[in-house]
């Protein structure tokens, strides 16, 4: 006993806190049952209500802030990244270097500037703002049970004076501990009672600033960072000036008419292969005599600096059967076969109709069997590893984007 004493708990105390426990957990199960009245205050309860809220509203708040400055942090490395790109490939002898090279470490600056600035200004305030909620969490949690004390000293002290045999003593005392525990509770009452519609209050002056300070560095940041690239458009247009002969074709891009299956448009990746017709370059200089009938088109007027270009043809199919192809009539292709395709680009099913592809894998084409069903872009077949393994249409076949794919012999 005086061991534990020396520490500063002592049995008396323990056994105390253990009986107030007890006591609580009685009065909520009476409360519960409806046996016993419970004090209520809804004007609190609102507050109360209006406090989880804030806390709410608050915590995702924070979070969403520390995602924001997350991906600032990741703009920054992928655009320091890119700089460091273009001082790489940027050569001595151009014009303008050591003008990139200044742009690029004022960009760096920049992006320093500005995430350090949103944490100073936005996320420390947020992490202050949220740092006062705990407290006033806990502090409703213990007038709660203060508040269970106050009913379940009334409760004892009405319950003796109502008895048939009255203890004026024990009368005497339960009133004492009533008095105690209505004096605990309403302290604690009262200044919740201030604190939390204050709280409540600040939150529109705190949401204020917070969204403020995040436009206005944010406006600042975009001002400064389209300087800095007007500056490197122009060191750009001065290499150009000097360089201008050298000039970059871009290929053309794809036309509007994108396939379609029902409602579905799927398209590959800009520029790709599969993307653009399927042309070759003939690089053997042309007969004297002009054009070969079927091979060559002939040249416009602003084609005349460009290379020959020969269209690709392939066998022609009747009712699904290679006219003239290697693949007519062979037992170790699928019926119907036409010719085959491999997927430039990954594609998705979406429909248990369609395949899933990888770039790389091979698809033997063939025809649908009810032409009506086809949709302009989209081709039937069988992947040739799904062929090769099972040799049954009925599980492997399905509809593809032709635009993922490209002809092979």
């Amino acid at each position: 006993m005086a061991e534990m004493g020396s520490k500063g708990v002592t049995a008396g105390k323990i056994a105390s806190n253990v009986q107030k426990k007890l006591t609580r957990a009685q009065e909520k199960v009476l409360q519960k049952l409806g046996k016993a009245d419970e004090t209520k205050d809804e004007q609190f309860e609102q507050c109360v209500q209006n406090f989880n809220k804030q806390l709410t509203e608050g915590t995702r708040l924070q979070k969403d802030l520390r995602t924001y400055l997350t991906s600032v942090k990741a703009m920054h490395e992928a655009s320091k990244k890119l700089n460091e790109c273009l001082q790489e490939v940027y050569e001595p002898d151009w014009p303008g270097r050591d003008e990139a090279n200044k742009i690029a470490e004022n960009n760096d600056l920049l992006w320093m500037d500005y995430h350090q600035k949103l944490v100073d200004q936005a996320l420390l305030t947020m992490d202050t703002y949220l740092g006062q909620f705990p407290d006033i969490k806990s502090r409703i949690a213990k007038r709660g049970r203060k508040l269970v004390d106050y009913d379940s000293a009334r409760h004892h002290y009405e319950s003796l004076q109502t008895a048939k045999k009255k203890d004026e003593a024990k009368i005497a005392k339960a009133e004492e501990e009533l008095i105690k525990a209505q004096k605990v509770f309403e302290e604690m009452n009262v200044d919740l009672q201030e604190e939390l519609p204050s709280l409540w209050n600040s939150r529109v002056g705190f949401y204020v600033n917070t969204f403020q300070s995040i436009a206005g560095l944010e406006e600042n940041f975009h001002k400064e960072m389209s300087k800095l690239n007007q500056n490197l458009n122009d060191v750009l247009v001065s290499l150009e000036k000097q360089h201008g002969s050298n000039t970059f074709t871009v290929k053309a891009q794809p036309s509007d008419n994108a396939p379609a299956k029902g409602n579905k448009s799927p398209s590959p990746p800009d520029g790709s292969p599969a993307a653009t017709p399927e042309i070759r370059v003939n690089h053997e200089p042309e007969p004297a005599g002009g054009a070969t009938p079927g091979a060559t088109l002939p040249k416009s007027p602003s084609q005349s600096s460009l290379p020959a270009v020969v269209v690709e043809t392939f066998p022609a199919t009747v009712n699904g059967t290679v006219e003239g192809g290697s693949g007519a009539g062979r037992l170790d292709l699928p019926p119907g076969f036409m010719f085959k395709v491999q997927a430039q680009h990954d594609y998705t099913a979406t429909d248990t109709d369609e395949l899933q592809l990888k770039a790389g894998d091979v698809v033997l084409v063939i025809p649908f069997q009810n032409p009506e069903e086809q949709d302009e872009g989209w081709l039937m077949g069988v992947k040739e590893s799904d062929w090769n393994q099972h040799k049954e249409l009925e599980k492997c076949r399905g509809v593809f984007p032709e635009n993922f794919t490209e002809r092979v012999p």
